[in-house]
């Protein structure tokens, strides 16, 4: 009997856990939720532990080997000129897109003020909208030049701890480029040291995917017992469905893009990269999702472990087409129901700007795009008594909105992987890997 492949595994145990949540929600006095939440909700948590747990040595060692392999220094300037580029120019079309659709659908005209004042009344002085506008101040009042401070470390070891992408990245580019330098004969024992970490790690990998399509369904679960109030998810439909149109034309154009570039199949790639996919949507981390991404850009799609060993941890970090996408959407949007005088031209093209900068900056982390909303907000004059109340408006969708643009957001790292691998010959047929390869010699 054939077996059944990993991604049917875990959409069968997202659609279970949406419609197990739903049924929790439906039990009196909250038992249902209390349920999921004590019982269900914690295997979800594990599981996003173990692909942090790894994510960090993986980077490392990936990286590491990955650019002592390049065995010249010039390869890397190449490499990554072509990654920023790219990430600069998807990044660029995704707000674009963006600001199409929500100025041609206007989702925002026409809201009726009895829900305004509803969602207002639940949701302005909420914990979790506070919290965005503490952060987004605190980053504000940064100087200028603190995102390029924040690269590098003091120490590395502080850094492996808080999982401090870039900082591991830098570290992980330095001590590359060392390797080169010091010649191949001392380089050997350590280059050999790291790409032992990285087979050990990418077995890990294999191994956690094993667990996956429990831990969807527990993250989905846990999710679906979060909305409470379905009165307002249908007043916001139509503001969800201008984002989520937005990036599946997206997704449409990173095809295109394989397609004509790689001269691979849209269907292939979308097959080989769906559990990374789906992992984002339950986890809403691009970051948690970051091993499993490099697990099936290497091993699934071809890319060489040079390219995507720089290409996806950078990726994690800067590149947010999804958020970039959600963010243009959701400031007009704003505009449109309680500013509408500042929907300007000029404002519009401010938007384009700062949500590209704000991208760079944008945590890998779930709901970390309604921060950067607030930067993006601010650098257009937008009223600073009215930031709650549109923090609010979209509030509600914010959650399943995160989870959407996450798949966005890692489906653009494969795909900038695989258009760099192509354009430095780095792309080869597929050898994927199992977990159990090796079983027979050991057990």
């Amino acid at each position: 009997m054939k077996k059944l492949a990993l991604h049917w595994k875990i959409i069968i145990g997202m659609i279970l856990g949406i419609i197990f949540g739903f049924i929790m929600n439906t039990i009196e006095n909250n038992a249902g939720k209390t349920f999921v939440s004590d019982w269900v909700a914690p295997f979800g948590t594990i599981f996003i532990n173990l692909l942090k747990l790894i994510a960090v040595p993986l980077i490392l060692a990936s990286l590491i080997k990955g650019i002592s392999d390049l065995k010249d220094i010039s390869k890397i300037k190449s490499m990554g000129l072509r990654t920023i580029g790219i990430y600069i120019a998807t990044t660029l079309v995704a707000i674009i897109i963006g600001l199409s659709i929500v100025n041609i659908v206007k989702p925002g005209i026409g809201m009726p003020q009895e829900t305004i004042d509803k969602i207002k009344l639940k949701y302005e002085n909420d914990a979790g909208v506070t919290d965005k506008l503490m952060k987004a101040s605190a980053q504000n009042d940064a100087g200028p030049l603190q995102a390029l401070v924040d690269i590098f470390p003091s120490n590395i070891f502080k850094s492996f701890v808080e999982a401090s992408m870039l900082q591991v990245i830098f570290f992980a580019l330095f001590v590359g480029v060392c390797l080169l330098l010091i010649g191949e004969k001392k380089a050997k024992p350590l280059i050999d040291f790291f790409d032992s970490l990285n087979e050990v790690v990418m077995k890990m990998v294999d191994l956690i995917m094993l667990f996956a399509p429990y831990a969807v369904f527990a993250l989905l679960a846990n999710v679906i017992i979060a909305f409470d109030d379905t009165e307002i998810l249908v007043k916001l439909l139509y503001y969800a469905f201008c984002v989520v149109g937005g990036l599946i034309l997206m997704i449409g154009f990173y095809l295109i893009l394989i397609s004509l570039y790689t001269k691979k199949s849209p269907m292939w790639f979308l097959k080989q990269i769906s559990p990374a996919q789906l992992l984002a949507f339950s986890t809403s981390s691009s970051a948690a999702t970051l091993p499993v991404t490099m697990e099936r850009v290497e091993e699934h799609l071809g890319v060489d472990k040079e390219v995507s060993g720089f290409v996806l941890p950078v990726g994690a970090t800067v590149n947010m087409d999804g958020t970039s996408l959600y963010q243009g959407i959701a400031a007009v949007f704003i505009m449109q129901v309680i500013w509408p005088e500042g929907l300007t031209f000029t404002n519009q093209l401010v938007i384009v700007a700062t949500a590209l900068l704000a991208s760079i900056g944008s945590a890998a982390v779930p709901s970390a795009g309604m921060v950067m909303l607030v930067i993006v907000l601010e650098s257009i004059g937008f009223p600073a008594e009215l930031l709650p109340i549109g923090l609010a408006l979209i509030f509600a969708v914010d959650r399943p909105l995160d989870m959407c643009r996450t798949v966005v957001n890692v489906t653009g790292d494969a795909t900038v992987s695989m258009l760099v691998a192509k354009s430095l010959g780095k792309l080869h047929d597929p050898k994927p890997k199992e977990w159990d390869d090796n079983y027979d010699d050991v057990k």
